[in-house]
């Protein structure tokens, strides 16, 4: 073998293990969610998202990253063919990283809404005139653009004054589900549903204390009446509805895949 040859041959081999190591494949260029079918979806450890993404492709490969962004990355570094997570967080990544979108036709649907306690009609009663009374006066659509923008960062969160005649609402958030609930860079805790809590606490003549904690530990907070309302992305299922007293959907949301655009 002639030395060109054999100089040849090894570019082309360092070429091939800088691919395989990097982890960077050829992969097809997802613009619609039947593709997906058989395809690797990168998706946040812990979350029940990829049980989700198996309901609609069974055949689906998984790869597990610390946190949703993480896995988003991993899409844009061409890692896995799609992301799979609650669709306005994807959105919200998107929105604020080049060269990613969602893709429009989701891989589940469920509602999102509030909860308080079995047998608090009364303030379930309150939540739904509010979202009903934002969603008829056009405040509600211009919240959705002001939350999850095409492109950028969302929007600083109005300023919704409250009397506190009546006492104080506690709301248990998560603040980890950016834009509905999320610590902006002031430390505040911010987002669509803490919006949506001040309307409601003004609606009501209240104050609104805002108890941050761990997703999981918001049902057990509310059932021990440690807050009087919870919201923070919060799929209506009928397991949770055993436990605690939805306030109608807000928002139609689900299971989205996020893929290189």
């Amino acid at each position: 073998m002639s030395k060109k040859v054999c100089s040849m041959v090894g570019i082309i081999l360092i070429i091939s293990a800088f691919f395989a190591f990097s982890g960077c494949t050829q992969r097809e260029k997802i613009v619609q969610l039947p593709q997906l079918a058989g395809k690797e979806f990168a998706v946040p450890t812990g979350t029940v998202a990829d049980k989700l993404v198996l309901s609609r492709f069974p055949d689906a490969k998984f790869k597990y990253f610390n946190s949703v962004l993480d896995a988003a990355l991993a899409v844009q570094a061409g890692k896995a063919d799609a992301a799979a997570y609650d669709e306005p967080i994807l959105k919200n990544i998107a929105a604020k990283n080049k060269g990613l979108t969602v893709l429009p036709e989701m891989i589940t649907k469920d509602s999102y809404g509030f909860a308080v306690q079995q047998g608090k009609q009364e303030l379930k009663n309150s939540i739904d005139l509010v979202i009903a009374e934002l969603k008829k006066n056009g405040s509600y659509d211009a919240m959705l653009q002001r939350w999850l923008p095409k492109t950028g960062s969302p929007a600083p969160m109005p300023v919704i004054k409250l009397t506190g005649s009546k006492g104080t609402l506690r709301f248990g958030t998560s603040a980890v589900t950016e834009p509905f609930s999320f610590i902006d860079g002031t430390h505040t805790v911010v987002g669509l549903d803490i919006e949506i809590a001040r309307h409601v606490a003004q609606k009501l003549d209240m104050n609104l204390e805002v108890v941050n904690m761990d997703f999981g530990a918001m049902i057990p907070a509310l059932a021990a009446d440690k807050v009087d309302m919870i919201g923070a992305c919060i799929t209506i299922t009928d397991e949770r509805a055993k436990k605690v007293l939805f306030s109608e959907p807000y928002y139609t949301g689900g299971i989205a895949a996020l893929v290189r655009e």
